[in-house]
């Protein structure tokens, strides 16, 4: 197939790290990762994509700490609907009962249900069937790979066409890869990369093998440690090793959102918002700001902007992973109540606890 060559060719300018150990108290790190991953993105939905000002000036109005460190006291649009589920308002402070819907919480249960499914060997035909049965819609890249698959294009070629293919789609898929390979952060970078590929090239597949890389290191160090792991999954000849090269480099100098979003402007000068490049190096700026705090960390990627309900729920993933739920302030899981809401056909409302049990079991297999 088209795509395994592809795929082994990436992989063979890969000098992946022999890292391969199990973590310790699995199930608590594994809860930390997914609760820390629902809450940032939660945290970030309302904002998403807004500049700097406009942020603080919604927080000023709504009594909002700024940057956030609980999550927003009132919403823009309120009675707007995400993704045809939840009002905006089911993202405010007090209005919280379950995780409420977003691609980056619909994405990572899809791609369990893809594990459940298909198990380690899965294809990107397997993707693609997966994608037609319960995906309804999707943006960007996503949507491209899934209007061509609904009109016959196959699997191997549904990215051709693709305006996005390097955009941030596929890396806000990672995270299911990452906690099923916890500690062997190679396995979960080659594991996510035919998902990656039925949307995206180059570039776009990186991001998701560095994310899906760095999560799982995150489950046996610290987060800077596994982001540095992460980086070391992909090929360091490609654009995305290069900007996360420059991004590391700040890790003694960066002083604060506002530095960290003024660098990335001026090296990302008219990159959309969205590319998956500015929003990886955002990535490292708030795990670097964030000193392994959960609430500094999810809080100064928000107040940076970009793409930052996406890059707040990859990093809550990461630090989540490396603290464990026991390091987690409870008021941002806690409204929770062990619901979760997706887009899914079939899977509209499932129970935070099951989908836990389920990565366990899956962790155990592939751990084999």
């Amino acid at each position: 197939m088209k795509s395994s060559l592809y795929l082994k060719e990436i992989f063979s300018k890969c000098e992946f790290p022999a890292i391969n150990k199990k973590p310790d108290d699995y199930k608590n790190r594994l809860t930390g990762a997914l609760l820390g991953r629902f809450a940032g993105c939660t945290l970030g939905v309302l904002v998403e994509n807004y500049p700097v000002e406009k942020m603080r000036e919604i927080a000023k109005k709504s009594g909002t700490p700024f940057p956030p460190t609980e999550y927003w006291h009132e919403a823009e649009n309120p009675d707007g609907i995400q993704y045809g589920v939840d009002k905006r308002t089911s993202f405010t402070l007090g209005h919280i009962d379950g995780v409420p819907v977003d691609d980056d919480v619909t994405y990572t249960i899809l791609n369990m249900i893809l594990l459940k499914r298909y198990g380690k060997n899965y294809t990107v035909d397997d993707v693609g069937k997966l994608w037609l049965e319960i995906l309804p819609y999707a943006c960007t890249a996503e949507e491209c790979a899934l209007n061509n698959l609904k009109n016959g294009v196959c699997a191997e070629k549904a990215a051709e066409g693709n305006d996005f293919i390097e955009w941030i789609g596929a890396a806000i898929r990672a995270d299911a890869f990452g906690y099923v390979y916890a500690g062997n952060p190679e396995a979960a970078a080659k594991l996510c990369a035919c998902d990656a590929y039925l949307s995206h090239r180059e570039n776009g597949i990186y991001g998701e093998m560095f994310a899906s890389a760095a999560i799982a290191a995150a489950f046996i160090t610290t987060p800077i440690e596994a982001i540095k792991i992460g980086m070391e999954c992909i090929p360091k000849d490609s654009a995305l090793y290069k900007d996360l090269k420059w991004a590391i480099s700040y890790e003694d100098t960066l002083v604060d959102y506002a530095h960290a979003r003024k660098l990335l402007d001026e090296r990302f000068e008219g990159m959309h918002c969205v590319h998956v490049q500015n929003n990886m190096c955002a990535v490292v700026f708030a795990v670097i700001l964030g000193k392994g705090d959960y609430t500094k960390t999810i809080s100064q990627s928000v107040a940076m902007g970009m793409d930052n309900d996406c890059n707040a729920a990859t990093v809550g993933s990461i630090v989540g992973a490396s603290v464990g739920i026991n390091g987690i302030p409870e008021h941002w899981y806690k409204p929770f109540n062990n619901k979760v809401r997706t887009y899914l056909k079939g899977y509209e409302n499932l129970k935070l606890t099951d989908v836990i049990d389920d990565f366990v079991k899956l962790h155990e297999e592939f751990s084999k």
